[in-house]
């Protein structure tokens, strides 16, 4: 488990300021530090994924964080992660039911 959580934390980290950004624009009207911590690192979790991890499906990375904030978060956590991360989806230029594969044979970026 630590071996695939890892790299995920560590990405999620690195990247932490413009996954901020992300969240804060598509949080109209809504305050940053107003997100139950839970939403948030869940949001965060997910976003690093449909960014950076083109070995994970876009609709996988949503579907997860989805259940995941339903699980552990408030009774609406669920449908705000979803629209967040819809949105977010919206700018992808990658295919977003499958994951992505790099051009000259070698492994997906983990």
């Amino acid at each position: 488990m630590r071996e695939f959580a890892q790299p995920l934390i560590e990405g999620m980290l690195a990247h932490l300021p413009e996954i901020a950004q992300r969240i804060r624009r598509y949080c109209q009207n809504y305050d940053f530090h107003r997100i139950s911590a839970v939403d948030r690192n869940v949001l965060r979790l997910a976003i690093f994924e449909m960014l950076y991890r083109d070995d994970i499906p876009p609709v996988v990375s949503i579907n997860e964080a989805i259940e995941l904030a339903k699980e552990f978060g408030g009774p609406d956590s669920g449908r705000f992660v979803n629209g967040i991360l819809d949105r977010v989806k919206d700018d992808l230029s990658r295919p977003l039911r499958e994951a992505a594969h790099a051009k000259d044979g070698s492994a997906p970026k983990k």
